[in-house]
């Protein structure tokens, strides 16, 4: 509603200096003098001839008289022309004062055109300079609103996003239904708490994933502990060379995958999400035997590997291998043949 009244004003205050510049670059000026004043006057100093010291203006005009000689006799204010001259250049009415059918003087009317256009150009300037101001003052009053109801709004607006960017969301956003941000700034403020409640949220399904994760690592531990026990036992009572071998592969995997429960269980919530490698300088040999362990169904064709250093994760590594291995296993169910591709290099990156 404030918006349409300062426009309504805005629109009045143009319409007046409007009006008021053509009135007075349009309207022509009435200068024609007033017959019945100028009568009154000429039959006036007529009736008062000779005796001119007691003559009394009763009319508007302002006029000057002077005798056959030009010599002023009477003037009804000072500043009027007071020669025929001075008459003819201010085009100042000039009249012939007869007395007993003789003329004995002249009547000098003063033209005040000039006092005439002064005023109206007073009169303009006036409303323009008036109509000016208001519309200083509406715009101004417009400013004053727009600040108090949009860009002051706005800048807490934009901070209270710089907060919630930074994670700053227990400061709620303070909310003034009466600015055109009012319900904008409610939403603002729901939105900050349903950010709350969702990082508090998050916060408890992080703890419930590290509980899980510390109770599956207890639960694995467990039985992993109690299969390498029988089989270091089965390993140090059989005699046999190839029972002995897979004793020992259980016993390796199990060593793997208590290695990997220690690894989740001391892991943060990120490098759950993310498993972190830790390279190192290791022997083909190292790598054979990851093979081997690698290939518990003993499928792999015999194989040596040249003697280089490799720079690679051994756990990861052994996690790659065993995953090979299984999906050989599963899906090809046949001998495994190794090739290699030996380097010109004495060291092999991977």
């Amino acid at each position: 509603m404030r918006r349409w009244t300062f426009g309504v004003v805005l629109l009045l205050c143009f319409f007046a200096e409007f009006a008021a510049l053509i009135v007075f670059a349009f309207v022509p000026l009435d200068v024609s003098q007033n017959i019945v004043s100028v009568n009154e006057a000429v039959q006036s100093v007529k009736r008062d001839w000779g005796r001119l010291e007691g003559h009394k203006n009763e009319t508007t005009l302002d006029y000057v008289v002077v005798d056959d000689m030009e010599r002023v006799l009477l003037r009804t204010k000072g500043g009027l022309s007071e020669t025929l001259h001075e008459a003819v250049i201010h085009r100042d009415t000039i009249l012939d004062i007869t007395v007993n059918g003789r003329v004995v003087g002249k009547l000098l009317i003063y033209n005040d055109e000039g006092a005439y256009l002064c005023e109206r150009k007073r009169t303009a300037v006036f409303i323009i300079t008036a109509a000016i101001a208001a519309q200083c003052a509406v715009c101004a009053a417009y400013f004053i609103y727009l600040n108090r109801m949009i860009i002051k709004p706005f800048g807490k607006l934009k901070q209270f996003a710089e907060r919630v960017a930074g994670g700053n969301l227990e400061v709620p956003l303070e909310m003034d239904r009466k600015n055109l941000f009012g319900s904008f700034t409610e939403s603002f403020d729901i939105m900050r708490s349903e950010l709350k409640e969702a990082r508090i949220a998050q916060a408890k399904a992080n703890e419930d994933k590290k509980e899980l994760v510390a109770k599956l690592s207890h639960d694995i531990k467990t039985p992993v502990a109690s299969i390498k026990a029988a089989s270091e036992v089965g390993y140090a009572t059989t005699e046999d060379e190839r029972a002995k071998n897979h004793y020992m592969q259980i016993i390796r995997k199990a060593d793997q995958i208590n290695t990997l429960v220690t690894n989740l269980f001391t892991a943060t919530l990120e490098e759950l999400r993310q498993l972190s490698v830790t390279p190192g300088d290791i022997t083909s040999g190292e790598i054979s035997e990851l093979i081997r362990n690698a290939d518990y169904l003993q499928r792999a064709v015999d194989f040596a590997l040249p003697g280089c250093l490799v720079c690679a994760d051994k756990l990861r590594l052994q996690q790659v291998l065993d995953n090979i291995f299984g999906n050989s296993y599963k899906y090809a169910d046949t001998d495994i043949d190794r090739k290699s591709t030996r380097l010109n290099s004495s060291h092999a990156r991977t």
